[in-house]
């Protein structure tokens, strides 16, 4: 069976030389169409991009790179795509970069060691990418040993960074602070907390402010509990706080983890919110469909990924690097799952 001319044409990349004899003009009037350049008429431009439609022919982005110095191309690092705010600030990053046509590439680092982090870090060199977004842990940019490459342009999610770099963050302080200052407001005497994991700069913002939002009140500051994120680490911390007839709310550092929360209280008989309230972090689109619907802090992952890509492009356009921190507002969600204090015996 023979290949149509079409299917031919796909096989094979197509010279620009062949663009340029079927629409007529250069070679390098087919090159500054390809790149956009302003310089070219309307009705050339026209007759040169219906001729590369016919031919199938795809630019060199390679070669562009090389002739402009611009790949366009942004590089992820993170540890992890298990977490909802990773996978969904990702997705943001993603959405924009492809609006801007630029392309994702996503460089995993295996563990939280040092080593893994460093051999990440030198791949920076090697990538094909005009800038970085790190989602990495600010600490472990403090590691004296851990150099980012001068001439790549980073920007930082969830970090304490510092005005060595741009970083682009939810306003955790604020986040943690609406959400036991509800809880106060609703006549709670104190609020528990189940963190995320030690490792993780969000958890440890959060938890920061939940013990400084107490003692500003001078409330009673709980024996703190920790999770790893997953509802299931919820459950675990929620069959313990149970069993504690002073826990009447609970500030939980993700809504995963609240609705582990939610099942475990279900279960010893502690009705939400009658008994115990419970507030999470970052709104996902579960936490209206839990029940009850979860009260939340909402965190805007779409404009954290907005301002990752805006920040990483204009340091690329401007040819130099920024420091400083732009935070992203965060606000309380109220539903179901807060009351008033229950009256203890």
């Amino acid at each position: 069976m023979s290949e149509s001319p079409g299917t031919e044409r796909r096989a094979r990349r197509v010279p620009m030389g062949d663009v340029a004899r079927l629409a007529g003009v250069s070679t390098q009037t087919v090159s500054r169409v390809a790149n956009g350049h302003p310089s070219v008429l309307p009705e050339t431009r026209d007759r040169v991009l219906a001729a590369m439609a016919e031919l199938g022919y795809r630019p060199n982005a390679a070669a562009r790179a090389l002739r402009s110095g611009e790949f366009h191309a942004i590089g992820i690092v993170l540890f992890t795509l298990s977490t909802t705010g990773n996978v969904r600030t990702v997705e943001a990053i993603t959405d924009w970069a492809s609006a801007e046509d630029y392309a994702i590439t996503l460089v995993p680092v295996r563990s939280r060691s040092r080593e893994d982090v460093l051999s990440a870090v030198r791949r920076l060199g090697e990538l094909a990418v005009d800038a970085v977004v790190l989602l990495l842990s600010a600490h472990l940019l403090d590691d004296a040993a851990i150099h980012l490459p001068a001439d790549v342009h980073v920007v930082i999610v969830d970090s304490d960074a510092g005005d060595g770099y741009t970083v682009v963050d939810t306003d955790q302080v604020a986040g943690a602070h609406a959400a036991v200052e509800h809880l106060l407001d609703l006549g709670h005497a104190t609020v528990h907390h189940l963190a995320g994991p030690e490792g993780s700069y969000a958890a440890t913002s959060r938890a920061t402010e939940w013990r400084a939002a107490l003692e500003s009140a001078g409330r009673p500051v709980p024996t703190l509990v920790r999770g790893d994120w997953s509802a299931a680490s919820g459950y675990a911390a929620g069959r313990t706080l149970a069993q504690d007839p002073t826990c009447t709310a609970v500030f939980a550092a993700n809504d995963e983890m609240a609705a582990g929360l939610l099942r475990a209280f279900a279960e010893a008989g502690r009705r939400v919110p009658e008994d115990v309230s419970v507030v999470g972090f970052d709104d996902i689109d579960l936490a209206s469909q839990l029940q009850p619907p979860l009260t939340t802090i909402h965190q805007d992952f779409g404009e954290v990924g907005r301002r990752c890509v805006a920040a990483a492009l204009a340091q690329v356009r401007a040819g130099t690097s920024t420091g400083g921190t732009d935070l992203v507002p965060t606000h309380l969600v109220v539903r179901s799952s807060t009351g008033p204090a229950p009256v203890l015996a």
